[in-house]
């Protein structure tokens, strides 16, 4: 007998060699044979793109026509005992060489066994996996191969062995019970498997083992062993799913009283269990299809007394449904109602400062709908008033006389009771130490309502003698303003100012009030006197105003002067630019109408030449500032001429581009140290830093720089002494 095989020799070789003398990994084949050979790189001369182009799938679709089949090793045939041994003897030896490389690969050795199974050697495959098992006891997967395969041969007692051995090392898990009873039960031996189930069931298992052990004694028709592995499953479960499961076992056979039985002792026993609400319906439904009403009923009435009302949404819906169904709608809102004004009672009872618990209590009886019991219930809770005399405090409790006085007039609508809950509630307030704006708004807008503007006046006119706050006087202005009582509106401003006077906001309506009516000098003294104030929250916005009000009135020189009063009391260059914006469109707006005649007049062009040069002193009046009184804000200084040039390029022939760029700064980049809070330098920052033209002859000696501004000052101060 000789070995076959499939293959070519290759005609390069040396014949004087063996075909596998270079290289023995290749059996028959040589090297050339085997080689792979690559097409020579070429160059492309013509890099012009080609008349048909040609897709990448095109491309890919064509490398896979043209493929050639890849090398396979070649066929062999074993022909007699001899070659066989030589066979067994080359693929063990590689098997055990894998197992030498990779010893902790389960698969390697399942591999290893599987091959000796289909060599028929089962005593080496046993070998095999008892090896295994000592590199990997502790992975169940080899259990269940070691013993499938001693099933698979028909070896019982082996297996019975490889499944003791496993469960008692494995005990918790269950793929290992479950096939082991799975043999037993397919070999007949149902005591042997009920023998395994009790030792499972020693080990404490879950849900599934017990379920499992009671479906394998129903199989056999053991309905007394599965009721007292019900028995024990419960006592090792005490859950509502395991209680209704042997529940529904006992009505499955028919057995009622002992299914109601099993219901009462899990209602005795997890009343208080986060599930018992499945416990308690499932019971009621119990009851049901035993046509026993009021026995449900009562569940449904006790399940509602011991749930939590978190819980009891689904409970509370199957009741509804069971009261459409048996009794009437009426019973069963009155058995909720009673249930919950029990527990909001409880809270109450408990915590009278708890606001929330009485908000939802007027709630709940806000829709039953009794009015009667709805105001005892308001009563109760606006008697507990808060401790402390702090606004915190009363936030909360504020809102339960709001809801009461809305509830009289909307609900009740109830005019005399509503308007002494109002009453009632301002004279409880304690206004000295802190009121509620909300309250006295809400009283006379309530009085309006009623058509009675003397008393929604004379409260709103109270707010203000106790408590003045800022909503009171804009909404009581804005009462009288809707009225049409200008008169009452200057009262009420000057109240405010009297009030708050450093209250930019109220200066400004009044100042608008006094503009809408055409009261000119009223207007400009209310402007006065806001200006004058010591001290103002917003004072730029009040300035902008009140220079807006004399540009839009036309009177330039009165705008000059309030910006001369601006700039003595502030020379920020916001200021600066907007004097400087005045001037230079000062008196357009009037013009703006006229015909283009009158704009070729020579007047005309004067008034543009002498809007051009006060503008122009301005912004030289400004640049001089920053110079002299102000070098250090170099920043300020170089966005002024910016603005400068900006303006000159929109005067168009009128304009001098060359007078500012001839004092345009140049940027450099300096460096400056940080300090910290010791005093030592922690590194050092890059600043842009600004050099003009003034400055360029003393830019190589700082300290030359610094002693000539000190030098300024100090000339300053002399002169103006």
């Amino acid at each position: 007998m000789a070995l076959t095989t499939t293959g070519r020799a290759g005609g390069g070789d040396d014949p004087s060699k063996p075909p596998s003398a270079s290289d023995p990994s290749l059996g028959f084949l040589t090297k050339r044979d085997t080689e792979v050979k690559l097409p020579r790189a070429t160059r492309v001369k013509n890099k012009t793109p080609a008349s048909i182009q040609i897709t990448a799938e095109q491309i890919l679709r064509e490398a896979r026509e043209r493929q050639e089949p890849e090398i396979r090793p070649p066929k062999q045939k074993i022909t007699d005992t001899h070659e066989l041994s030589d066979y067994r003897l080359r693929k063990r030896k590689e098997f055990e060489d894998v197992i030498r490389r990779v010893r902790w690969s389960v698969s390697a050795w399942v591999k290893y066994a599987r091959w000796e199974e289909q060599q028929l050697d089962f005593a080496r495959a046993r070998s095999v996996y008892e090896r295994a098992l000592d590199v990997a006891h502790r992975d169940h997967t080899l259990w269940l191969k070691y013993a499938e395969f001693e099933m698979r041969n028909r070896f019982v007692n082996h297996a019975r062995n490889v499944w003791d051995r496993a469960v008692s090392l494995l005990p918790r898990v269950d793929q290992l019970w479950y096939k082991y009873i799975h043999m037993e039960e397919l070999l007949g031996a149902v005591a042997n498997a009920r023998q395994v189930f009790e030792r499972w069931m020693a080990w404490r298992p879950d849900i599934a083992g017990w379920n499992s052990y009671i479906k394998f004694e129903l199989r056999y028709g053991e309905v007394e062993r599965a009721r007292a592995i019900y028995e024990r499953f419960v006592a090792e479960h005490p859950r509502p799913d395991t209680f209704i499961r042997y529940a529904k076992f006992e009505m499955k056979r028919g057995e009622v009283e002992r299914a109601r039985r099993v219901y009462e002792r899990a209602a005795d026993l997890l009343a208080d269990d986060d599930d018992a609400e499945v416990l308690f319906v499932a019971f009621a439904e119990f009851e049901e299809r035993c046509r026993e009403v009021e026995r449900a009923r009562a569940i449904y009435k006790y399940a509602l007394d011991r749930v939590p009302k978190g819980r009891a949404e689904e409970l509370y819906r199957k009741f509804l449904a069971f009261e459409k169904q048996f009794g009437d709608r009426e019973g069963i809102e009155d058995a909720i109602v009673g249930k919950r004004r029990f527990q909001y009672e409880d809270e109450v009872r408990k915590n009278p400062l708890n606001y929330d618990s009485w908000f939802d209590y007027i709630r709940l009886e806000e829709t039953v709908g009794n009015k009667e019991r709805i105001r005892e219930v308001y009563e109760r809770a606006i008697a507990n008033v808060p401790p402390a005399e702090e606004k915190r405090y009363w936030q909360r409790y504020i809102y339960l006389w709001i809801n009461y006085a809305l509830c009289e007039e909307l609900d009740a609508q109830d005019v005399e009771r509503t308007r002494e809950v109002y009453k009632e509630c301002l004279k409880l307030i304690p206004h000295k130490k802190f009121t509620f704006a909300k309250i006295w708004l809400m009283a006379a807008q309530f009085e309006i309502r009623q058509r009675n503007l003397k008393s929604a006046r004379q409260i709103l006119g109270n707010a203000i003698g106790m408590a003045p706050k800022g909503k009171i006087f804009k909404k009581y202005i804005e009462i009288e303003l809707y009225l049409g009582n200008f008169d009452r509106c200057r009262t009420l401003y000057e109240k405010y100012i009297e009030w708050s006077p450093a209250n930019c906001y109220a200066w400004r309506k009044y100042a608008e009030l006094e503009k809408n009516l055409s009261e000119t000098d009223r207007a400009r003294s209310i402007y006065e006197l806001a200006i004058a104030q010591p001290a103002l929250d917003t004072p730029e916005v009040l300035w902008k105003e009140y220079l807006q009000f004399e540009i839009d009135e036309s009177e330039f020189d009165r705008t000059r002067e309030l910006y001369e009063r601006l700039l003595e009391r502030t020379k920020h260059l916001k200021v600066w630019i907007s004097y400087a914006e005045f001037e230079a469109s000062a008196g357009l707006s009037g013009e703006d109408s006229e015909s283009e005649e009158k704009k070729n007049e020579v007047g005309y062009q004067e008034q543009q030449l002498e809007r051009v040069r006060k503008c122009r002193v301005v912004f030289e009046r400004a640049f001089d500032y920053f110079r002299t009184s102000a070098p250090e804000l170099k920043e300020e200084r170089a966005m002024l001429l910016e603005e400068w040039l900006n303006k000159e390029v929109s005067f168009g022939d009128l304009g001098d581009v060359s007078l500012v760029q001839k004092k345009a700064p140049r940027k450099v980049k300096r460096k400056r140290p940080i300090p910290t809070e010791d005093g030592s330098t922690l590194g050092y920052e890059e600043y842009i830093d600004y050099i003009f033209p003034d400055e360029v002859t003393l830019a190589p000696n700082l300290k030359i720089l610094e002693a000539a501004y000190k030098w300024k000052k100090l000339k300053t101060g002399d002169d103006d002494e």
